[in-house]
This record gives structure tokens, C-alpha cells and sequence, in this order.
């Protein structure tokens, strides 16, 4: 159970200073919105 609490942490919650100081969860989330800012299917 630690483990999966530190993957957890690892991925949506701590900041990362070569992501501009954001998770890498909202990184990926800004990075789809930003290809795709209409949330159209191609």
C-alpha cells in the first residue's frame, strides 16, 4: 500500500521544475488540451 501511495504522489502530485513547477498528471492534461484545446475526436 505505501508503494502504490508513493506512485500515486509521484505522478499526479509533486511538482516538477523542468514541467514548469506542475505535476506531471496536469502537465499531460495541459499538453492534450493544448493539441486538442476543442476536445474534438479526430
Amino acid at each position: 500500500l505505501a508503494t502504490l501511495n508513493w506512485v500515486d504522489w509521484f505522478n499526479k502530485k509533486r511538482v516538477h521544475s523542468a514541467l514548469g513547477y506542475v505535476s506531471p498528471f496536469e502537465f499531460e492534461a495541459m499538453y492534450y488540451d493544448k493539441i486538442n484545446p476543442l476536445g474534438q475526436v479526430a
